[in-house]
């Protein structure tokens, strides 16, 4: 087993209630519940899914390996309903969102998961995981289908800490007469309506839990690292993969169970029936990618946060100070550098990185550690504009300018070597220009160099520049 790349990170376990060191001994192993494939993923599937991407990230560059497996549900009620709605099939609707899916967060610069398993390629291991937990005592055959007995596995309710009188009590009345108790829940649905599968108990498709169950055990096995997902998954899913799953297999299921808060919309939860849903794509053409990730990075991760058109416009404002920082450093060209600055700098490039490390160390807080990383701007910032930053100094800090925009995924507008040419060519020109009081002339070059997407930043003793990420909001 690997041990040199053993870090001490610590992550808030929803069964347990207590934050739980993670196992870095050796791999990784993190299965997330994906999206269900019937509509445009949101800014709420974002969320989740950027903080896990993230995780991932850090772990990475630590030396860990990290094994994310990420489902697709792409057999469900709702999707079927949209087939219908549709007048098409099932599998043209899952194929078209899966589709969008990987457009989407593609552009929001999410890595992809090692794989990213459908629960239609996995009927197989559904049915032997079904077949396992009738032998066991643990499921039986209704009239309309197979279910879980919730009353057989005496822990149920540990992990969204519900008890089961309570849940007895609060049972729909319009509930299954053929199931021997309100509370237990469907492993196999009999049904004629396409999508279907064969099964030895007779034709229909998996419950929605049983999928996630088959996968993650199958890709990941027991009592694998981290097991994640929002926060409104909490019950009844991942309350019943844990029932599933450990009667299955007669182990814990997951060592950690990382839950990722909600979004709301000034205030209120996202819902369709309210229209005030956000799609990736929307938020994405209005805020692009760098915002939307430190707008769901900023908070802490378990706890809900707010889509505030305020609060993302302050983002943007914030962004452009890290694209400032990031051009201020690139294009440095004072080669004297004081030396109580080289001191001074180490210092401080050594503590942000220290400070940003220990913010995800302790139960993954983001919201620090983007604190952190924006310290760093803040100080090359004020060097640049007291004109103390240098190529030396520049090269000190970018490698961890770098190390902490790839954990949080953010990517700045690249330049090419002919580009930086050009401009520089042109900002003489402009320059040359002003000394010979062609201000009309200089203006005409500024045009031109603003049309590039450039901004011009004049310094005392030289003029620098940078090029901007278009945002939606400012065009």
């Amino acid at each position: 087993m690997r041990t040199t790349n053993m870090i001490k990170m610590k992550i808030f376990d929803t069964l347990s209630v207590t934050e739980k060191y993670l196992d870095t001994s050796d791999v990784v192993r993190i299965y997330l519940c994906g999206v269900t494939v019937y509509d445009e993923s949101h800014i709420g599937h974002a969320r989740t899914i950027i903080v896990f991407d993230t995780l991932r990230r850090y772990l990475e560059t630590k030396g860990i390996k990290v094994k994310l497996i990420q489902n697709f549900t792409d057999v469900d009620d709702k999707i079927i309903n949209r087939a219908k709605k549709e007048n098409t099939s099932a599998d043209k609707i899952t194929s078209r969102y899966i589709t969008n899916y990987f457009e989407d967060f593609d552009r929001l610069q999410v890595k992809r998961a090692d794989l990213h398993p459908k629960a239609t390629e996995h009927i197989a291991d559904m049915i032997d995981l079904i077949k396992g937990l009738i032998d066991k005592g643990f499921a039986y055959v209704s009239k309309n289908g197979v279910y879980f007995s919730v009353l057989r596995f005496n822990e149920y309710g540990k992990l969204s800490k519900k008890h089961v009188d309570e849940l007895v009590a609060g049972a729909r009345v319009e509930v299954d007469e053929t199931k021997k108790d309100p509370l237990d829940f469907a492993l196999w649905k009999f049904s004629s309506e396409l999508p279907t599968w064969d099964s030895p108990w007779g034709r229909g498709r998996p419950g929605w839990h049983i999928e996630c169950s088959a996968m993650s055990l199958k890709y990941l096995g027991s009592n694998f690292e981290i097991h994640g997902g929002g926060r409104d998954l909490i019950f009844p899913h991942h309350e019943n993969e844990i029932a599933q799953s450990e009667s299955f297999t007669g182990t814990n299921f997951a060592k950690i169970w990382m839950h990722v808060g909600m979004v709301t919309i000034n205030g209120e939860k996202m819902s369709k029936s309210l229209g005030n849903t956000k799609s990736i794509d929307f938020v994405l053409k209005r805020w692009g990618p760098n915002i939307i990730r430190l707008f769901c990075l900023s908070g802490h991760y378990s706890k809900p946060i707010d889509y505030s058109e305020d609060m993302l416009k302050e983002t943007v404002t914030k962004w452009r100070q890290v694209e400032n920082c990031y051009f201020e450093m690139n294009l440095a060209e004072n080669t004297q550098t004081r030396p109580e600055l080289l001191n001074q700098i180490h210092e401080i490039t050594n503590e942000v990185n220290l400070e940003f490390d220990n913010a995800l160390d302790s139960d993954f807080n983001t919201s620090l550690a983007i604190s952190a990383f924006f310290k760093l701007v803040k100080h090359v910032n004020q060097m640049a504009s007291v004109e103390t930053l240098t190529r030396e100094i520049s090269n000190i800090v970018l490698p961890a300018f770098y190390r902490m925009s790839n954990i949080l995924g953010l990517q700045l507008v690249e330049i090419t070597e002919e580009e930086k040419i050009k401009i520089s060519d042109l900002i003489k020109l402009r320059n040359t220009l002003r000394l010979e009081k062609k201000f009309q002339d200089a203006d005409v070059i500024r045009r031109q160099i603003s049309d590039m997407d450039i901004i011009l930043i004049d310094h005392k003793t030289r003029t620098t520049w940078m090029k901007q990420e278009k945002i939606g909001i400012e065009n």
